[in-house]
């Protein structure tokens, strides 16, 4: 019987580690999305001036300038789900994540749309240099 209190504790003590780390991804890329948001805002207001809080959110879900941020979103959607599943998350999983947000967040001047405006966004926003840095040091403690 004494057998069981270890391995429980185990388990629970890796679930409870597993959580906080898909805690803290999800606000490093939500903290990261925030500044790619603000980001293409600004660019899109330099263009065609101010929009207000309201007329921003139907750009994000409609206009094609927004869209590729749609992929950050789903990722963060992907985790809360995650987190808030009823059965445990395997470790298979997490990996699968963390090896999908690598890919994802892989800029890249020539590669598809999504590198290629996350190469931009890095080249003209500190900001953004800096929320990537974030999830680049979550990503690389697992």
């Amino acid at each position: 019987m004494g057998g069981w209190v270890p391995l429980t504790s185990n388990i629970l003590l890796q679930r409870i580690r597993q959580h906080q780390y898909l805690r803290d991804l999800r606000n490093k890329l939500l903290y990261l999305h925030k500044m790619l948001l603000d980001a293409e805002r600004i660019t899109y207001e330099k263009v065609r001036g101010r929009v207000s809080s309201e007329e921003l959110l139907q750009l994000v879900i409609d206009h094609e300038q927004f869209a590729w941020l749609h992929r950050i979103s789903q990722l963060i959607v992907h985790i809360d789900e995650m987190l808030e599943a009823d059965t445990p998350v395997s470790q298979q999983d997490v990996q699968n994540l963390i090896a999908n947000t690598r890919t994802l967040l892989t800029p890249s001047e020539l590669g598809n749309g999504f590198a290629r405006k996350y190469y931009a966004a890095l080249q003209r926003d500190p900001g953004v240099v800096l929320a990537h840095a974030e999830v680049t040091e979550v990503l690389a403690s697992k």
